[in-house]
């Protein structure tokens, strides 16, 4: 496998961590989807992007000045591994209490992924410890363009997602309740404890 497709594939896989991980952004999409269907999500992930691409921007600043220290790469492969392993656990724990009803946020759906993306303390964490990460192996690998390569293999899956579940929403389909959803993300926690011990792997090298 190249490096890029390795690579892609890494940032596609952690990031659905983020992107489908039940949370406020997801029980408020899914209130709106009961009445404006999929373009309720694509507003809500539009408002979360004008959120995270500055952050992303700003913590590629900040990687950039500190990629020149010795054992750099080492230090975030760990701190990575750690957070993935967190997240699991928590990601777990969440999909399996059950899920209350959803009442329809007083903003709208723009303005509601703006907040709840600035003032999720989860999403920030997971930027600063998980994030963090694939933005340092983007840089190390493509220097300032591979932090453009990585957002774009992350966020458009903030739009099929939230577009997804606001279409499903709409048609009075139940997400965060169903059986398939638990076991579909019970094993993507599998798979972020295969990708935290492979970051492991990569600090002892």
């Amino acid at each position: 496998m190249t490096p890029i497709l390795e690579f892609a594939l890494t940032v596609i896989t952690i990031s659905v961590s983020g992107v489908m991980s039940p949370g406020p952004l997801f029980a408020a999409n899914v209130a709106y989807g009961t009445r404006g269907g999929w373009k309720t999500g694509i507003r809500m992930a539009f408002g979360h992007t004008i959120v995270e691409l500055p952050l992303v921007i700003l913590l590629g600043i900040g990687a950039i000045s500190l990629v020149v220290l010795p054992q750099f790469r080492e230090y975030t492969s760990i701190l990575g591994a750690i957070s993935l392993f967190v997240f699991s656990g928590l990601q777990i724990r969440t999909a399996m209490m059950k899920s209350s009803s959803s009442q329809l946020p007083k903003h709208g759906p723009f303005i509601m992924g703006i907040l709840l993306s600035a003032f999720n303390p989860f999403f920030l964490i997971w930027w600063f410890t998980i994030g963090f990460k694939l933005i340092s192996d983007a840089l190390l690998l493509y220097s300032f363009i591979g932090i453009g390569i990585m957002f774009g293999l992350h966020i458009w899956m903030d739009y099929a997602w939230l577009g997804t579940v606001g279409f499903l929403s709409s048609r009075g389909k139940k997400i965060l309740s169903t059986k398939n959803y638990k076991i579909f993300m019970i094993a993507l926690s599998g798979v972020l404890v295969y990708f935290g011990i492979n970051f492991l792997i990569q600090s002892w090298h």
